[in-house]
Formats: structure tokens, sequence, C-alpha cells
């Protein structure tokens, strides 16, 4: 072909029979070259814009090598003027997708995600993204706090850090941890993001967690629920206390303790309480002495339990 003019596939150095990623991998390498942002040559940059908007294409690519088989190289001066009677190949910079094609490239992402809106202020710093991660702790160390080393790699530069993690007294499911600085780098001098963790504390076998406030069900026997009980209660801080249970205590029946629940993460110095709900439990087994027994209690019980159901009969 008789023509001193560059071709795209010139202008990217790449074959005419060049791979989408082999093209993707030649732009990535000299729009980070001559970004005007990064102090690149602008003439330059919009010279390999045009040429990836359009081999990037696979139609636009398959009318653009038609075009080539004829004898034409159509924008390849860069200004889109074209042979006469040819298309014209103009840069759409618009249609690409900055962040994924400079992802891992640390803060080029950012620069090139808002390239369709106009340029970038090269001076302009900018901020790295927050990097989230999450950690299991068990109920007992949320409730009385602990610390974990923890590590996490930076995805920009692949690079591993650690820290040392101090859970709360008090930790709550879903809870966030925001360490500032510690997250992605950023671009042109800004500050680095935040590193944001997030709890999850497994569940308690005896306590139900209701924020700073502490639940637990505590089963008795129909005997003490019927004559009254006092009953040594376990708290989440691990120490006891005595509850005491009215004769005639019917199931459900809820006790509440002051200040005996978990500490509250977002009053720092105070608890929660802590409710204790009796469980009344009826024996499923019973030998003939104590069924004899209470047949007979029984058959000598003159309350009428159910007058409000019956009155709906009648």
């Amino acid at each position: 072909m008789a023509t001193n003019k560059k071709t795209y596939y010139d202008i990217l150095g790449v074959k005419r029979d060049a791979t989408q990623e082999e093209i993707r991998k030649a732009f990535r390498k000299l729009a980070a070259k001559y970004h005007p942002d990064a102090g690149g040559d602008e003439k330059k940059f919009k010279e390999i814009s045009e040429a990836y908007t359009t081999l990037s294409d696979p139609k636009k690519r398959k009318e653009y090598d038609q075009l080539l088989l004829f004898g034409g190289i159509p924008g390849a001066d860069a200004g889109g003027s074209g042979r006469r009677g040819y298309t014209t190949y103009s840069s759409n910079m618009g249609d690409v997708d900055w962040s994924d094609i400079f992802s891992g490239m640390g803060g080029w992402a950012d620069i090139f995600n808002g390239m369709g809106g106009g340029r970038q202020q090269a001076s302009r710093p900018m901020r790295g993204s927050d990097l989230t991660m999450q950690i299991d702790v068990t109920a007992d160390e949320a409730f009385r706090g602990s610390t974990r080393k923890v590590s996490y790699q930076v995805p920009s530069t692949g690079e591993r850090q650690s820290l040392t993690v101090k859970i709360p007294a008090g930790a709550v499911d879903g809870g966030k941890l925001r360490y500032r600085g510690r997250g992605e780098y950023g671009a042109n001098g800004g500050e680095r993001g935040d590193l944001v963790i997030t709890t999850r504390v497994e569940e308690h076998p005896l306590f139900k967690r209701d924020g700073a406030d502490v639940r637990m069900e505590l089963p008795v026997s129909m005997y003490e629920a019927a004559l009254g009980a006092t009953i040594d209660v376990p708290t989440p801080d691990g120490t006891e206390v005595r509850l005491k249970i009215p004769a005639g205590t019917q199931s459900g029946k809820t006790f509440r303790f002051k200040n005996l629940g978990a500490p509250n993460v977002k009053r720092k110095g105070t608890r929660g309480n802590l409710y204790v709900t009796v469980d009344v439990k009826v024996p499923t087994t019973m030998g003939k002495k104590e069924r004899d027994a209470l047949t007979a209690l029984r058959d000598a019980d003159r309350r009428n339990y159910r007058k409000d159901v019956e009155s709906y009969g009648h």
C-alpha cells in the first residue's frame, strides 16, 4: 500500500491480527505514558485514543479493515480528516470504560474514570477508595472486648499490610470499625482511603443480643413456678445474680436487671439491661406416685381456669 501514513495498528504498535487483549494492553501502556494529566503529549494521547476507540470495537474494526483493504487510511492523521470519499473515524472517548482498562494501576483508574466529562486537572489530588473486610468474633469477645491481628492486600500495589484491630467491649453483629488512612492509595498526592472492618458476632447459646440489652430464657419447673423459688442466674460478664421467682409465676414473665447487659458502644461507660424470661417446664414423663399426687391435687382444685373461654360458648 503506497502511503506514508500510519494505520491505527501502527499507532498502537500491534499487528493487524492482534487480539483484543493485545490491543488493550498496548493502549494501557501508551495511555499511561502520554496522558496530559501525567505530563504527556496531548496530541499523541488523542491519536492513540482514537486508534483504540476504533480497534476495540469489533464492528468499527471490521469496517476499518475493509477500508484499509481498498487503500484508505481513514482518521490516521489523528485529526479525523480521512481521505475524500471514506468514512471519517473520530475519537469517542466517552465509550471507553477507563476504570476497567486501568484497573490494577493504582490512582490511574481514578484519573481516567472521568475522561468523558472533560480533562482532570493534573494537580488535583484525589483521595484513595475505602477498602473493606470482615472479621468473625465470638460472643464472649464481643461482650468483653478483644484484639485481633489482621492482614489485607492493597489492590493497586499488591502489597500486604497488617494491623491490630481493637474489638470494643459490647461489639455488635454488623458493627463497623473504621481505620483512617489504611485504605487504597490516593493519586496526585491525595490522601489514602480508609479501611472499614465489619464485625460478625456468633450467636451465644444462652444470651441473645438486642443492641446493648441482653435477653435470656430461664427454664423453671412447674413446681418452682407454683410454689416460688430463688435461682442464681448467670450474666454476660461471667458473674451471677440472684432471681427471686414469686409463687404463681406464669410462663413468659420477664424480669429486668438494670445495667447487667452488654457494654454500650454508643454510650461509653454505660451498659444495657439483662432481661430474664421465665419458661415453665411441664414434665413429659412421671412415675406412679407423682402421677397419683398430681391427680389428687387436680381433683381437689376447684378453680375455673377457662371461665373467659367458656363465656364465648354460651
